[in-house]
């Protein structure tokens, strides 16, 4: 028998998965207005929202189409942690993550506050099946991460950098603190990396407890 191949993350980027070249262009759409985007632009280098987004050349896969290669354990593929977390599935699997207790998102211990009334994530969620296993796996995590449980868990914007016209011409020009709203006027110039959604409505548990609960979920 084959031996089972150790558990990488489907969003984790691979050796060999390079930023492709960019060949990025301004184009005005008013006074002082510009749109960045690609000289040869593709419909998939934009999100559902019209935002464009970092090219990342693929590796090869194994006979069940996952990624292969040596993982880049604190690098997320971009447009892999895009597919997961627009379609709210496993960052390990990629299958669908909803739970009958709502979904499963993990954020390191210290990392945010439970009380706070907002939360915002750029970690797709867990199914049921990989959430110890991402605890084990991911490195800001480690072992006793903050289960956050949510029915709801809405598109919030992106992180990436805003483009403009500099000394070498099409370059970046401001790196935000944080993540970028959908709706925001920087918008237009940014090229996304990660996609961030918002918890506004959760429960925080630890992971034992969450584990229990899922046992007694019908």
């Amino acid at each position: 028998m084959r031996p089972e191949p150790p558990l990488v993350p489907f969003i984790v980027q691979r050796e060999g998965e390079e930023a492709a070249p960019d060949n990025l262009m301004l184009s005005p759409t008013g006074p002082g207005r510009y749109r960045l985007g690609y000289a040869d632009e593709d419909p998939r280098d934009r999100d559902l929202r019209g935002v464009l987004w970092a090219r990342c050349s693929f590796g090869e896969v194994d006979d069940l189409g996952k990624p292969t290669g040596r993982p880049q354990w604190r690098m997320m593929h971009p447009l892999r942690q895009r597919g997961t977390m627009q379609a709210l599935r496993c960052q390990v699997c990629a299958e669908p993550a909803r739970t009958p207790l709502g979904y499963i998102f993990l954020a390191g211990p210290g990392t945010v506050d439970p009380d706070d009334p907002m939360i915002l994530t750029n970690q797709p969620p867990v199914c049921p099946r990989h959430a110890s296993a991402t605890a084990e796996l991911c490195p800001h995590l480690t072992h006793e991460p903050t289960v956050l449980l949510t029915r709801s868990a809405p598109l919030y914007g992106v992180n990436g950098v805003a483009y403009g016209y500099g000394g070498q011409g099409v370059q970046v020009v401001k790196r935000p603190d944080g993540p970028i709203p959908y709706g925001h006027p920087l918008l237009p110039t940014v090229l996304a990396s990660q996609m961030v959604r918002r918890l506004s409505s959760f429960r925080a548990v630890g992971l034992d407890e969450l584990l229990r609960e899922l046992e007694r979920a019908p």
